[in-house]
C-alpha cells in the first residue's frame, strides 16, 4: 500500500462528518439566513453542481465494496457547505418576496379590522362624552362620574368571561374573537392606560434580582433569605440536598457564583477541597489551551473555528460581507445576544472562542453545534458579578485583573462542559435528543391542552418548526438574559433540570401563550408568534409562575407515562 503513491490512504476520505467538526443546526439561525443579503457572496464561493445525483448505494459484498462506501470520520469536505451555498443560490428571489410581501399584507389587513372593530366601540362612548361636555355638570358630578367610570371599567377588566354555561379561569380561555372578548379587551386596555408605565429593564444588570416592578431594594424576606443560603454555605461540608431546596425559588445575587458550582458538581461539598480544586481545574484548562488552541487553524480543525468564529460576533453583519473565507460555509449572522454591549468586547469574544474550542476539540462525538455558544453566556455573567458590583451590562472587562479574567473563563468552561455532558445527546450526529424531547413535548401538550394541540394541527404547524429552537438552547432564544439566569437556579436544584425538567418548562411555556395561539388563524402567523414571542418585559414573577406550572405538569406526568394516553 505504501508503494501506490496516487491512491488515497484509508483514513483520508472526502466526506463532512468529521467528530469535531461543524454540524449545521436546523432553526439554530438568529436572525434567520438573508438569501438577499448575501446571495452574491454564495454565487461567488460555489463551486458548479454535481451532473448527476447520487443513488441509494447497494449493499457491500465484499471489504473493498465496504470501504468505497464508507465514508471517512477524519477528514473534513465541503460537501455539506456547497449544498448549503447551492440551496441558497437557488432560491427564486421573486418568490420569496412576494411570499413576504402578501404575509406582510395579510396581517396590515388584520391589524386594520380589529382596530375598525374597536373604533366602532369606541364611537358610543364619545358620543356620550361630547353630549356630558355640553351639559357642563358642575365639579361634583364630574369626579362621581369619574368614579363610577373607573369603577365600571375595574369590574370589567376583573371580571371572569363566561364561555356557555361554564365559568372560564381567565381571559385567554374565553371564545376567540367573540364581540364579549373585544369588550373585554377593551377595558384592560383603558385600565392598562390608567395604570404607570412599566420601566424598561436592563437586558442584563441585576437581573435576578429584579423584577417586573423595577424595585432593586432587597426586601425583608430577601434578606432572611440569604441569610439561609450563608448558613449552609458557611459550613465545612455543604448539606447540598438543602441548597438545592432553597435554591429552587431563586438564588440571591451575592451567592450564585459559588452555589452554582456546588450545585453543578465543579466544586466539592467540603469547603477545604475548594480552593485547591479550582486551582487544579483551573490550571488543568489552560494546559489545554496551551495545547491545542495553536491548532485551530490546522485544517482538521478550521472549519471548526471559523464557525465559532462566526458564531461569536466579532463583527458586524456589514463587516461579515466583507470577509472573503466566510463565503466558504454557510453564513451565519452573528448571534450571541447581539444587542448587549458587553458580548460586544473583543477581550469577551475571544474567552468564548477559546471556550467553545478547547470543547469541541474535546468532544468529538458531537463537536461545535451552532447553539452551543449561547450556552456560555449566563456562567460567564454570573461569574463576573463574582467580582463587580456595578451593573455588567455596559461594563468593561478590561478593567479586571488578567488573573481574574483567566478564572472567570476557566469557571465559565468547566461548568459548562458539566451542563452539556447531561444533554450531549442533543448535540451529536442528528440531535437525538432533541428529536425525542420534541416529541415528547408534542405529546404532552396534546393531553394537557388539547385546543391549542389542534389548532397548530389544523394549520399545519409542526412543533419540530419552532421547539427545536427551545430545546437547541434551552429557551435562551425566548427569553431576556435575566430571565434564562433565574431559571437555570431551579434547573440547577432540580434533578436532572436540563435533560429533563426542561421538558415540562417548555409545554408550560407553549401554554402559556394560549390566548395568542388560538387567535392567530394561519401558518405565518402563528410561526411569526412562536418565533417573536413577547417576552422583554418579563422578571423573576413571570419565570416563578412558569415554574410553578411546569413542576405541576412534571408531578402529574413524570412519573406516570400512560397519562400520555387516552
Amino acid at each position: 500500500m505504501s508503494g501506490d503513491g496516487s491512491k488515497k490512504q484509508f483514513w483520508k476520505r472526502n466526506t463532512a462528518k468529521v467528530p469535531g467538526n461543524i454540524q449545521h443546526v436546523y432553526g439554530a439561525q438568529h436572525p434567520p439566513f438573508d438569501p438577499l443579503l448575501h446571495a452574491n457572496l454564495m454565487k461567488a464561493g460555489n463551486k458548479p453542481p454535481s451532473a448527476t445525483t447520487p443513488g441509494k448505494p447497494k449493499k457491500a459484498t465484499t471489504f473493498q465494496e465496504f470501504e468505497s462506501i464508507t465514508s471517512d470520520a477524519w477528514d473534513v469536505g465541503d460537501d455539506d457547505d456547497e449544498l448549503l451555498a447551492m440551496a441558497a443560490q437557488n432560491l427564486n428571489i421573486e418568490v420569496v418576496m412576494e411570499t413576504a410581501n402578501k404575509v406582510i399584507e395579510n396581517h396590515s389587513k388584520l391589524q386594520e379590522r380589529r382596530q375598525q372593530q374597536i373604533d366602532e366601540m369606541t364611537e358610543p362612548d364619545e358620543k356620550d362624552g361630547q353630549e356630558a361636555h355640553e351639559e357642563e355638570p358642575d365639579e361634583e358630578d364630574e369626579r362621581e362620574e369619574g368614579a363610577e367610570t373607573t369603577t365600571d371599567l375595574s369590574f370589567s377588566s376583573e371580571a371572569l368571561p363566561l364561555s356557555g354555561n361554564r365559568l372560564v379561569k381567565s381571559h385567554s380561555e374565553a371564545p376567540v374573537g367573540s364581540p364579549k372578548e373585544v369588550g373585554i379587551e377593551q377595558a384592560v386596555l383603558h385600565r392598562q392606560q390608567s395604570l404607570p408605565h412599566r420601566p424598561v429593564i436592563p437586558l442584563v444588570a441585576r437581573m435576578a434580582d429584579q423584577n417586573t416592578s423595577g424595585t432593586p431594594a432587597m426586601s425583608e424576606r430577601e434578606a432572611s433569605r440569604l441569610d439561609k443560603f450563608r448558613q449552609v454555605l458557611a459550613g465545612p461540608n455543604t448539606d447540598l440536598e438543602e441548597l438545592r431546596k432553597l435554591s429552587w425559588s431563586g438564588i440571591p445575587r451575592q451567592v450564585r457564583p459559588i452555589t452554582w458550582k456546588l450545585l453543578s458538581g465543579y466544586l466539592p461539598a467540603n469547603a477545604e477541597r475548594r480552593e485547591s480544586t479550582l486551582q487544579r481545574k483551573r490550571q488543568e484548562y489552560f494546559g489545554f489551551i496551551e495545547q491545542y488552541y495553536d491548532s485551530r487553524n490546522d485544517e482538521h480543525h478550521q472549519d471548526t473555528y471559523r464557525q465559532i468564529h462566526i458564531d461569536i460576533p466579532r463583527m458586524s453583519p456589514e463587516s461579515l460581507v466583507l470577509q472573503p473565507k466566510v463565503t466558504e460555509i454557510h453564513i451565519d449572522i452573528p448571534r450571541t445576544n447581539p444587542l448587549i454591549p458587553l458580548f460586544q468586547q473583543a477581550s469577551v469574544q475571544e474567552i468564548f472562542e477559546r471556550i467553545l474550542f478547547i470543547w469541541a476539540i474535546r468532544h468529538p462525538a458531537s463537536g461545535y453545534v451552532q447553539g452551543i455558544n449561547d450556552l456560555v453566556t449566563p456562567f460567564f455573567v454570573v461569574y463576573v458579578f463574582e467580582y463587580i458590583e456595578e451593573e455588567v451590562e455596559n461594563f468593561n472587562v478590561s478593567s479586571l485583573q488578567e488573573e481574574v479574567l483567566r478564572n472567570i473563563e476557566a469557571d465559565s468552561f468547566w461548568c459548562m462542559s458539566k451542563l452539556l455532558d447531561g444533554i450531549q445527546d442533543n448535540y451529536t450526529f442528528a440531535q437525538p435528543g432533541i428529536q425525542r424531547k420534541v416529541k415528547a413535548l408534542e405529546e404532552l401538550v396534546s393531553r394537557i391542552d388539547e385546543t391549542v394541540h389542534c389548532h397548530m394541527q389544523q394549520y399545519e404547524v409542526e412543533y419540530l418548526q419552532f421547539a427545536f429552537r427551545w430545546m437547541n438552547n434551552l429557551l435562551m432564544r425566548e427569553l431576556p438574559l435575566r430571565c434564562t439566569i433565574r431559571l437555570w437556579d431551579t434547573y440547577q436544584a432540580e434533578p436532572e433540570g436540563f435533560s429533563h425538567f426542561h421538558l415540562y418548562v417548555c409545554a408550560a411555556f407553549l401554554v402559556r401563550w394560549r390566548k395568542e395561539i388560538l387567535e392567530e388563524k394561519d401558518f405565518q402567523g402563528l410561526m411569526i408568534l412562536l418565533q417573536n414571542l413577547p417576552t422583554m418585559h418579563w422578571g423573576n414573577e413571570e419565570v416563578s409562575v412558569l415554574l410553578a406550572e411546569a413542576y405541576r405538569l412534571k408531578f402529574a406526568f413524570a412519573d406516570a407515562p400512560n397519562h400520555y394516553k387516552r
